[in-house]
């Protein structure tokens, strides 16, 4: 059977969209390269307009609309990345735009979506409910609809990434795709194997969305169960009736990351290169660190497919991945209630180059005995083996650290 999207329309679809997209970059990775085994290259969608890859299946969906369409308006349904894409893409056209968005979705996003011109209306708990009331309000008001992924001119936008790696990168030997209902990898794909086929495509979702990866396994839609979780631009219950095709067709395999390996990646491409990358766009460094796929010694590129992170979000997920790397130790330790015992403790911890997030004294309570103060300390630590460090140079100074439940916590 002849695909829906072809290596051509993605060629046509370059042609087409040029002027309205940037050519982001491909970013090496030096230091995360030794970390994963492999040599890293980043394809930093997180610098695309409106800060995501949408803008570019937006734009050639627009593109293909005659002036009837423009003149009525177009509505889509988007928790964030593609709502921010179609309104760009209309406004500068100045068709009318009106998204639906979750009724939880980010202010931040909604007002982005807002200030490229686009109404915005807020309906539903997740994408697909939201996808839902806009194909009513769709068929009242005759309009257009864009939809997120599922449509061939959709693909074929995004699969212009995929060319832009192949110009970019020499001696590739992987690309590694975050996917949420499929448009982008399968657009990607198409690329890619139609022009390099021993090149693999590798697609990653997050554990508590995996809608694509079930039916790549079935081969056929399979809506699956949604969790909450921090790739939210990629948390869709139901894949597309396009996309499922091309992704059997052309990706080599689909895994799954968790949650703690996403928000570490999180906190990686921040520290090490400099990115600011949200949960969705950073699952494919997770499952390369994550030694999800098999890399070892190859070349292999990242899609990080968007950099829309809420600024209340990232001092959480920066917290949660020092704990998950071992950096944040809390314990709680006995101290006679007399002047010195504090510095004293304190000038142990400070010899082991450590920094102290919070102190907490308690003095009245039950399991306190007279003439005795509990300490709890919060630590910042370079790793698990610093943590161990510290900890046992406690020990061998006398005291004995511990939690309510008699255990020291690393936050992990």
């Amino acid at each position: 059977m002849k695909p829906t999207v072809t290596l051509q329309d993605i060629h046509k679809a370059q042609s087409t969209i040029f002027h309205l997209v940037r050519r982001t970059p491909a970013i090496s990775a030096h230091s995360l390269s030794d970390l994963a085994g492999c040599e890293l290259v980043f394809k930093a969608e997180n610098l695309q307009r409106a800060g995501s890859f949408k803008v570019r299946g937006a734009s050639n969906r627009i593109a293909a609309l005659s002036p009837n369409q423009k003149a009525r308006g177009v509505i889509t349904a988007s928790a964030g990345n593609h709502a921010q894409g179609v309104a760009l893409a209309a406004g500068t056209q100045g068709i009318p735009c009106t998204v639906v968005m979750p009724i939880g979705a980010s202010l931040p996003k909604v007002e982005a979506t807002r200030g490229y011109g686009a109404t915005v209306v807020l309906a539903g708990d997740d994408f697909d409910q939201s996808n839902a009331h806009a194909r009513h309000i769709m068929r009242e008001n005759d309009l257009t609809f864009i939809h997120a992924f599922d449509d061939p001119a959709i693909i074929a936008g995004q699969g212009t990434i995929g060319l832009e790696i192949l110009d970019q990168v020499d001696d590739l030997d992987t690309v590694v795709v975050p996917v949420g209902g499929g448009g982008l990898i399968s657009g990607i794909a198409v690329a890619i194997k139609e022009t390099m086929p021993n090149v693999r495509v590798i697609g990653v979702q997050a554990a508590a969305s995996t809608a694509v990866v079930d039916s790549y396994k079935v081969n056929r839609n399979f809506a699956a169960r949604q969790e909450a979780t921090v790739a939210d631009g990629i948390a869709v219950g139901t894949p597309g009736e396009i996309t499922i095709p091309l992704v059997k067709r052309y990706v080599d395999d689909m895994v799954v990351v968790e949650e703690e390996e996403i928000t570490q990646a999180m906190l990686l491409l921040l520290e090490r290169s400099k990115l600011l990358v949200e949960g969705a766009g950073a699952v494919g460094l997770a499952a390369v660190l994550g030694e999800k796929i098999q890399n070892a010694g190859k070349k292999v590129a990242v899609v990080l497919s968007g950099g829309n992170v809420d600024s209340h979000l990232i001092a959480r997920v920066v917290e949660h991945g020092l704990a998950h790397a071992g950096r944040y130790l809390v314990f709680k330790v006995m101290v006679e209630d007399r002047p010195g015992q504090l510095n004293r403790l304190l000038s142990i911890v400070s010899e082991n180059e450590v920094n102290v997030l919070d102190i907490g004294h308690l003095r009245h309570a039950p399991t306190v005995h007279m003439g005795q103060v509990e300490i709890q300390l919060t630590l910042e630590t370079r790793n698990s083996a610093h943590s161990e460090e510290v900890l046992a140079k406690l020990r061998a100074a006398g005291y004995s650290p511990y939690e309510s439940e008699s255990r020291v916590s690393f936050l992990d």
